[in-house]
């Protein structure tokens, strides 16, 4: 009988499972949402306690290799996709697969795809970005344009116009980010581990580039800039930019501090390259560090999934003007349906809904210092461009930079 009731008194007083998740730069705006879902999760859970931690973006990757090191990792841990890349090529992330189980077909096919390196899944989606396209109805009628641009050449086509016939600028690409649009555009960075960004298909990509910009269809200020979004966006609300590629909240913003020109704005989904990827799409999931107890698995597996369920996904969504990764959230009314009446800031919603599963985060993966290896393809994009240099001599010899420094990471 002694033993019997000591069995029964273990439970109570055996300690609980501690689970502790990292986030960055929720805090305060989302504090409440993270506060009630922890607390909610405890209370159908009693056996688990669960702490949440926010960091600022900018030093929680060096937190969690210190905590990795040290032995000592949360059990999840906000990441998006190239540094889950980065941190899984390094041995620091553990696989989720068998943590997904049942719940796997609930993601957005194209989430999971983005966090599978060397065919195993290093994340739980929780929610990604897209670009709409916003124009100002009444420049694209001064500049006769009939409808939203479909494709790129018709976003350059259509800047060239509204230069020509209004004297104001059509467009504002993130030339800063043109691998991303080369990839976007089915145009490889690397292949075979060599640069390859100095084909036919890439020189002609921009020379499109240059003679739009030689048009004036392209905003000058900030083109090349790391983030030339502030100067995009400012541009559009004084009235002097026809097209702003931008994720849906931006259309919130014009609407809140150019009442005038949101009036006369208008929303279409942005173009899917020829590759079938939408513009802008930027994964942010839950990933597992290296070195969590093993023993702890199957409770971390479980909150994770609770963490990005459809409804904790919606209700985190609609606060944060994101897109949730898992498929029925995706789908709510609230992302797919228009209101009658509805301004620019609601279209942009379904707008953004209908590029959704075709979100990808473009990058290019599995290079060490690749940051300064795209300052020198910005550098000779923007000699290019703005006709400094011959377009295939700059990319020639952006290339040939790269290559000699790949070679040298590979003989390392």
């Amino acid at each position: 009988m002694l033993a019997l009731a000591a069995l029964f008194a273990n439970p109570a007083t055996a300690a609980p499972q501690k689970i502790e998740f990292w986030t960055f730069s929720m805090k305060p705006k989302f504090t409440p949402y993270f506060e009630t879902l922890v607390k909610n999760y405890e209370a159908g859970n009693p056996g688990v306690k669960v702490e949440w931690v926010d960091f600022p973006w900018d030093i929680i990757q060096t937190k969690l290799v210190t905590r990795i090191v040290a032995g000592t990792p949360p059990a999840l841990v906000n990441l998006n996709v190239p540094w889950a890349d980065e941190f899984a090529r390094d041995g620091l992330l553990a696989p989720v697969d068998a943590l997904l189980g049942d719940a796997r077909p609930r993601y957005l096919a194209s989430t999971l795809e983005d966090l599978t390196f060397n065919g195993k899944t290093y994340g739980f989606p929780m929610y990604s970005n897209v670009a709409v396209i916003a124009y100002n109805t009444q420049i694209f009628k001064a500049a006769a344009i009939p409808h939203a641009p479909r494709d790129l050449d018709e976003q350059l086509l259509f800047a060239r116009q509204i230069a020509a016939r209004t004297g104001k600028a059509g467009l504002c690409p993130a030339l800063s980010k043109i691998d991303g649009l080369m990839m976007q555009q089915g145009l490889a960075v690397i292949k075979d581990g060599k640069a390859v960004f100095n084909s036919p298909a890439h020189i002609a990509l921009i020379a499109k580039l240059a003679e739009t910009y030689k048009a004036g269809g392209l905003l000058k200020d900030a083109l090349f800039a790391e983030d030339n979004f502030p100067a995009a966006i400012d541009a559009y609300k004084g009235g002097r930019l026809g097209m702003l590629l931008a994720p849906p909240t931006a259309v919130k913003r014009i609407q809140s501090d150019a009442k005038d020109i949101y009036t006369i704005t208008d929303v279409a989904p942005a173009p899917l390259g020829p590759t079938g990827i939408a513009d802008g799409g930027w994964l942010v999931h839950f990933a597992v560090p290296k070195n969590v107890d093993a023993k702890l698995m199957p409770a971390v597996g479980k909150f994770a999934r609770y963490l990005t369920n459809d409804a904790n996904q919606l209700t985190f969504a609609k606060q944060a003007s994101v897109y949730p990764a898992m498929a029925q959230a995706a789908n709510d009314p609230f992302f797919t349906t228009v209101p009658p009446g509805a301004g620019a800031a609601e279209k942009a919603v379904s707008a953004g809904a209908v590029s959704m599963p075709h979100s990808h985060t473009l990058y290019v993966a599995g290079i060490t210092d690749y940051d300064e290896l795209r300052r020198y393809l910005v550098k000779a994009v923007e000699a290019g461009v703005t006709g400094k240099q011959d377009i295939k001599q700059a990319l020639d010899q952006a290339v040939a930079i790269w290559n000699k420094k790949l070679a040298a990471q590979r003989s390392h």
